[in-house]
């Protein structure tokens, strides 16, 4: 498994998990802000650009961060969160391994399957895969995206690499993944991340979440859509992280 670090290796540990589409870089600020008190381990998810395999399902990618923490980190970390996709994985990674980290951050993952999104995505990509690579079309889904505008290259050189076999794959997973009673048994302390202004379908898997994992909390970021808070609020994700692993 590829992945970035920050930090001291003799720190505790914290593994963010990016959103589909995007890469490490999803969390380059917050791991900026959090290298001198954690080692902080940003891997890329299956099927993205750096990755070094294509992406299966959740549940596969999840068995692969397991298998990495095992092998880098004896069995467990300190913390795991992750975004979207990559809290799905978390969400997945919690009802896997009930001991795999003391603390975990949820942020706007999806558990309701939305079946028409599911079944769109391959013929949606068939039609539009040609535009990513167009800069105009990526600066409008950019935009659509809300991310600041600092990160735009690095978003529009990574969505060309990415395969439409991966892109198709990871999408589809993304729309019909279902959370796992297990969940209810993981040994973690779990903050649950929704922005105010995302669709009803996030709010309501933020809340099954919630109601999933006893002792858990939820969060909901007022005035944000989604992925806002990790990708362009940093310096307040790490205030709420902190605020988590401090028992606050």
């Amino acid at each position: 498994m590829k992945y970035v670090e920050y930090g001291q290796k003799n720190k505790e540990v914290i593994i963010l998990l990016h959103g589909g589409g995007l890469s490490w870089w999803n969390y380059r600020e917050v791991a900026e802000l959090l290298q001198d008190d954690y080692h902080v381990v940003l891997p890329i998810l299956n099927g993205h650009v750096g990755s070094d395999k294509d992406f299966v399902s959740i549940e596969e990618n999840a068995d692969d961060i397991i298998a990495f923490i095992d092998e880098k980190f004896g069995g467990s970390v300190f913390a795991i969160g992750g975004l979207s996709l990559g809290a799905q994985i978390v969400a997945e990674i919690l009802s896997k391994r009930k001991d795999i980290c003391r603390y975990a951050v949820i942020e706007s993952a999806l558990v309701i399957p939305m079946k028409v999104t599911h079944a769109l995505v391959k013929p949606m990509m068939d039609m539009s895969f040609g535009l990513i690579k167009k800069k105009w079309f990526a600066k409008m889904q950019f935009k659509s995206l809300k991310m600041k505008v600092e990160l735009f290259d690095e978003y529009y050189k990574d969505t060309c690499q990415i395969t439409k076999e991966n892109m198709v794959s990871f999408l589809s997973a993304n729309s019909n993944y279902i959370l796992k009673e297990a969940i209810a048994d993981t040994g973690a302390k779990v903050c649950i991340l929704v922005g105010q202004k995302e669709n009803k379908k996030m709010r309501d898997s933020a809340q099954r979440i919630y109601d999933a994992i006893p002792g858990s909390s939820l969060v909901v970021l007022k005035g944000k859509y989604h992925g806002e808070y990790s990708l362009n609020c940093a310096e307040e994700y790490v205030e709420t992280l902190i605020k988590l692993l401090q028992g606050e």
